[in-house]
């Protein structure tokens, strides 16, 4: 496979995942609920970011870096949205 198509799909995927936690945020944040969203997932999935961002320091890949701290950026922002907006019965 050559670079340039290697280089397209991981650039595609970064985009994918970067970009997958806006629809979420803009929904609470309009609704001011997030009643609806799974705390458990996203503390699993901020911790997984915070791991993949760590392994693209250690390798020194700068892609893997840049591309997981966004990731964990957005979801610890619908984190910080959950504990802010969570209706209390």
């Amino acid at each position: 496979m050559s670079n340039l198509v290697a280089n397209t799909v991981g650039t595609a995927a970064a985009l994918c995942s970067m970009s997958s936690f806006a629809p979420q945020i803009v929904k609470i944040w309009r609704d001011r609920d997030a009643s609806e969203v799974s705390l458990t997932m996203y503390l699993v999935t901020v911790a997984g970011f915070c791991l993949w961002s760590g392994y693209g320091f250690i390798i020194a890949s700068w892609p893997v870096t840049v591309s997981n701290l966004v990731c964990l950026g957005m979801s610890a922002t619908v984190l910080a949205l959950k504990w802010r907006f969570s209706r209390r019965g």
